[in-house]
């Protein structure tokens, strides 16, 4: 009976220890030290939240960047990657639906879903491929476009980690606010 009575302490001390006061300490440390970051990477707009830094939003009007396909429609809830493999006729189907849209040339990024689907970056390449179409919808010239590409383009973290990458929700709002 007294290892059974040991046995019911120690499980309660660990479950408080672990699943309460270790979270809290954990939440109450990152909200301190990386609000921003722990609150979602919330982008605000006026005094508006307007989407996160870390999730796709879809945008279809030929005036802004378009994020990557994503098999789940942008909904977080059902997040997730098509799972269709190399030989699968719809993948071929979505590939070719991407093909007409983005041409022969653009980069796999617009051709295909990202893992999760809620990808927010795209390659700088596949954000050049779409300069042409933004800057004709908006009345501005390429070159004006172009920059704006290249101010968000973001390093490699680190200077070896990844890929160089652009974020289609701060590139759009940064094309909103110079109009």
């Amino acid at each position: 009976m007294k290892t059974t009575i040991q046995s019911i302490r120690f499980v309660i001390i660990f479950t408080v220890l672990t699943g309460v006061i270790y979270p809290l300490a954990v939440t109450a440390v990152s909200k301190s030290l990386f609000a921003k970051k722990a609150n979602g990477s919330l982008i605000v707009s006026g005094d508006k939240i307007v989407g996160s830094e870390l999730l796709a939003q879809k945008f279809q009007s030929a005036k802004y960047f378009w994020p990557r396909p994503s098999a789940a429609d942008y909904a977080t809830v059902a997040s997730g990657a098509s799972n269709k493999g190399p030989t699968s006729a719809d993948l071929a189907k979505a590939i070719d639906a991407n093909r007409a849209t983005f041409g022969d040339d653009a980069p796999a990024d617009l051709l295909t879903a990202s893992a999760s689907g809620l990808d927010p970056h795209i390659s700088p390449e596949a954000a050049l491929q779409q300069v042409s179409r933004v800057a004709d919808a908006r009345k501005l010239s390429h070159d004006q476009v172009q920059k704006l590409v290249q101010k968000f383009t973001e390093d490699s973290q680190l200077g070896f980690l990844g890929e160089p990458r652009v974020n289609v929700l701060a590139l759009n709002l940064a094309l909103d606010e110079l109009m």
